[in-house]
């Protein structure tokens, strides 16, 4: 496993285990840590994918990470 392999696999890590956290109730997809998870997990993958010139998977995790953002702060301005 290469450098890039273990960023994307990093990445995609953080995003099955937000996934997965929030299947068996320990969070809810409103939840800071879920919100948290996606984002840096999208980032990191898009980091990885941009690394390895892979556009479609840029496109995906790009997206990803924004929404991402746009979900934290929706929950930073619920909480004003």
């Amino acid at each position: 496993m290469n450098t890039i392999d273990l960023i994307g696999f990093v990445g995609v890590s953080l995003i099955l285990i937000a996934f997965f956290l929030n299947l068996v109730n320990v969070v809810t997809n409103k939840s800071l840590l879920y919100i948290l998870l996606n984002f840096v997990g999208a980032a990191t993958a898009c980091y990885a994918s941009i690394l390895l010139k892979y556009v479609p998977f840029i496109i995906l995790e790009g997206i990803w990470a924004f929404i991402s953002i746009l979900g934290l702060f929706n929950l930073n301005n619920k909480k004003i």
